[in-house]
């Protein structure tokens, strides 16, 4: 059965650290961003890459695994509510209204700051990133590589 095959793959692959090249190959559908944009315009698209089904397989396996050990460790900040099982923009709204309710209540002033950060994956400085990861969480040898 297939199955086993890609166990086996998936198995090795974890092992060595490395993300077979084929995988990351992917048919890249441009998306206009928002309606209204100048169609016309190379910045007013985002791509949208379809990887392979055994791509996909093989990172929600690795997400899986690094979310199970940031969670037995305890290294997720508790309010985090982004890639969490019962945790959803909802949860984080209710947390923000919850805290400037509260303050109001007490007499105290609340101001409430919103920051677009849509585009934030785009700048993140991928050495910095890798450093956080091995010294904040941890992550190591073969993981880290």
């Amino acid at each position: 059965m297939i199955a086993s095959f890609a166990v086996e793959l998936f198995n090795r692959s974890l092992a060595a650290g490395h993300f077979p090249a084929c995988f990351k190959e992917a048919f890249v559908t441009p998306v206009i961003k928002k309606a209204g944009l100048d169609a016309a315009d190379v910045r007013s698209y985002r791509p949208i890459s379809n990887l392979p089904l055994l791509s996909k397989l093989l990172e929600r396996l690795i997400v899986q695994q690094l979310m199970d050990y940031l969670t037995s460790v305890n290294l997720l900040p508790q309010l985090q509510s982004g890639f969490r099982p019962c945790h959803s923009t909802e949860t984080a709204v209710l947390k923000v209204l919850s805290d400037i309710l509260q303050a109001v209540d007490q007499g105290d002033v609340a101001v409430l700051v919103l920051l677009d950060l849509s585009a934030a994956f785009d700048t993140v400085n991928h050495d910095i990133l890798l450093q956080r990861l091995s010294v904040t969480y941890g992550i190591s040898d073969v993981a880290h590589a």
